[in-house]
């Protein structure tokens, strides 16, 4: 989402903000009317991002600060082309062309104006660095999730230790890493940590290549295409398929409300687990 907004957004100057719905600006406490006044007439920088959070910098300083939640989109269109069904906000610009809108059926998203938020909104403060960071420090986040005392996967998910991998991802890291999801993370070494670390960049960079994992139109890049990742799943949504690496059917368990897959030979129950 954030690359597919770079060439469009950066530099152009906004004419009007058009609230059509005012739950996806919920966070923003002056309400929807001030969130769109304070925007007319600022000019985008280029868009950033850390883990899930996406942030809109603006020349002055601030920024628009965005979560996606479930189903949200930035859709980029030719201006009149038709609404979208989930339509909430739109953003129109003073040279004329195309707009950006923020679409979202569940309206789990959101947005909201940061101020001095462009280089990083204090909101997200809080959240560490991801893998593509420049400055993400692998000893760093060794040591934050040797800490823990908790299970595997539930470290790779705190966003406070390390950002960007989700439920999807992390099955497929522990895929590559051999590691089942309940390993008690003082049981690793730091060079295991490492390891992991290195299968989640290369899983999310290898995802990004194709443009994400898409299972429906709620999950689209700016111009409505899908990701085609899914059709390179090894364990994520595959029960009862064969491992691609050994052949025993894929299991699905309950795991945090969610789901988790994994191999049960090459990626058994271990003697000391933190669930």
């Amino acid at each position: 989402m954030r690359r597919g907004l770079v060439d469009f957004l950066t530099g152009r100057t906004v004419d009007t903000v058009e609230v059509l719905h005012p739950r996806p600006v919920r966070r923003h406490a002056a309400g929807a009317e001030d969130f769109a006044s304070r925007l007319k007439g600022q000019v985008f920088a280029e868009p950033a991002r850390r883990g899930k959070y996406l942030w809109l910098p603006l020349t002055s300083g601030d920024a628009v600060l965005t979560h996606l939640g479930m189903s949200g989109q930035f859709r980029v269109q030719p201006v009149g082309a038709p609404d979208e069904p989930h339509l909430r906000v739109r953003f129109r610009f003073a040279d004329g062309g195309g707009e950006v809108r923020f679409v979202d059926q569940r309206m789990f998203g959101g947005l909201s104006y940061s101020e001095g938020g462009a280089e990083l909104p204090a909101e997200i403060a809080h959240i560490a660095r991801d893998p593509f960071d420049p400055l993400f420090d692998p000893d760093e986040v060794v040591a934050k999730i040797r800490r823990r005392r908790t299970g595997l996967k539930r470290a790779l998910l705190d966003q406070t230790a390390v950002s960007g991998i989700g439920n999807i991802y992390a099955d497929e890291t522990l895929w590559r890493a051999k590691l089942h999801y309940a390993r008690a993370t003082e049981t690793l070494k730091p060079v295991q940590i490492k390891g992991i670390l290195g299968h989640a960049h290369d899983v999310m960079a290898e995802a990004l290549t194709v443009g994400g994992t898409s299972f429906d139109a709620l999950y689209v890049n700016v111009n409505g295409e899908s990701g085609y990742f899914e059709r390179g799943l090894n364990v994520y949504g595959q029960e009862g398929s064969p491992c691609p690496r050994d052949g025993r059917p894929i299991r699905r368990e309950p795991f945090m409300n969610r789901s988790s897959y994994r191999c049960p030979k090459c990626q058994p129950v271990p003697r000391q687990v933190r669930w």
